[in-house]
């Protein structure tokens, strides 16, 4: 196992920059703000830990990417900050989630509060869920896993016709395993950050999906007709769980991370850190590090305060049950609740 610790003096110039009027703009933090985020650079920070590498298999090792500090990123002309016009992310499901009538619904509710909470400041609103027909993209049965895929770069020619104007973004989201063309095995999602657009797939954060007693497995051949779409009628979608519900918000807002210009994160423990396995996609931590933080914050305008406030609101404003509707599943939430709240603590004003 490799920890990539970076000197606390190359963290602070990544945070900064070295340009007058990006360190300029960094001085009109508040004076809790700013100990706040140079405090995260800080090898004995009990909030934001250094990056540990685990095999060879895993993101860094395996896609080596010129690391991107904040002035990289302000300066990148391809990236995208929302204006007064396009300032709503819009969230497109395709096909069912769960099993029970109304669970499509309700999670994805969950999905777009959590969304709106994280990138506070914008909008965050649902289309409303099409079938999988509906899209006319092509599907196949992946050859491993024996389980039906569908066509990512079908599903984002179907997104740019549906994009409404005032879209800073929209996403579209399944319980459908995703392949970007044959010869791939799969991919988790894929995007196009110049038209604010992208598809994402948590099939495979499904506990079970490996498993070969998978409930989503085809159980005997069929033979696939183009444009037949009746078999994805009754199809297998894995029961709404804390774990995956978290694992969910993480690939969500890393993906839209992506289309406001945020590359992978190489500095600090990071939800914006790259990840080619379940096993590290489950390591990253659920928010953004200090660096990553900032690039958000100068894209939006909040105040970091109020956008930690919002997140524990979120986990904290877990629904009652009724007849209709079941708690919000937010067990798998209490570290980062518990992150939230030393974060807060952190940027209270010390003379309160």
């Amino acid at each position: 196992m490799q920890c990539l610790e970076h000197p606390v003096e190359k963290l602070r110039s990544v945070l900064l920059s070295t340009r007058k009027d990006l360190i300029e703009a960094y001085e009109e933090y508040s004076r809790e703000e700013k100990r706040f985020l140079e405090e995260g650079l800080l090898p004995v920070s009990p909030l934001f830990t250094a990056i540990t590498i685990h095999s060879d298999s895993d993101w860094i090792s395996a896609h080596p990417e010129d690391p991107q500090d904040f002035q990289s990123f302000y300066t990148n002309p391809y990236r995208s900050t929302p204006d007064s016009g396009h300032k709503t992310i819009y969230i497109q499901t395709i096909g069912s989630f769960g099993d029970g009538a109304g669970i499509t619904e309700q999670y994805v509710e969950w999905l777009r509060e959590y969304c709106e909470a994280f990138y506070y400041g914008l909008m965050v609103k649902l289309l409303p869920t099409v079938t999988v027909a509906a899209t006319n993209c092509a599907f196949r049965v992946n050859s491993n896993t024996n389980n039906l895929q569908l066509h990512a770069g079908d599903l984002l020619e179907f997104l740019k016709k549906r994009k409404p104007k005032d879209a800073f973004c929209i996403v579209g989201i399944t319980m459908i395993d995703l392949y970007p063309k044959d010869s791939w095995n799969f991919v988790f999602g894929q995007a196009s950050l110049t038209e604010g657009m992208g598809v994402f797939s948590f099939a495979r954060y499904d506990n079970d999906f490996y498993k070969r007693s998978y409930a989503g497995r085809l159980k005997k051949a069929i033979k696939l007709k183009p444009g037949d779409y009746s078999v994805f009628q009754s199809y297998y979608t894995p029961p709404i769980s804390s774990t995956l519900l978290l694992r969910s918000c993480k690939t969500l807002t890393h993906e839209i991370g992506h289309i406001f210009g945020v590359k992978h994160c190489q500095w600090l423990q990071c939800v914006m850190q790259g990840s080619n396995h379940l096993d590290e996609s489950d390591r990253r931590p659920p928010d953004l590090c200090p660096i990553c933080l900032r690039k958000l914050q100068c894209a939006i305008g909040f105040r970091i305060a109020d956008r930690y406030k919002a997140l524990l609101q979120w986990i904290e404003n877990a629904a009652e049950s009724s007849e209709h509707q079941s708690g919000k599943p937010t067990q798998a939430f209490q570290y980062f609740r518990q992150w939230l709240c030393k974060c807060l603590c952190k940027l209270a004003d010390d003379t309160l």
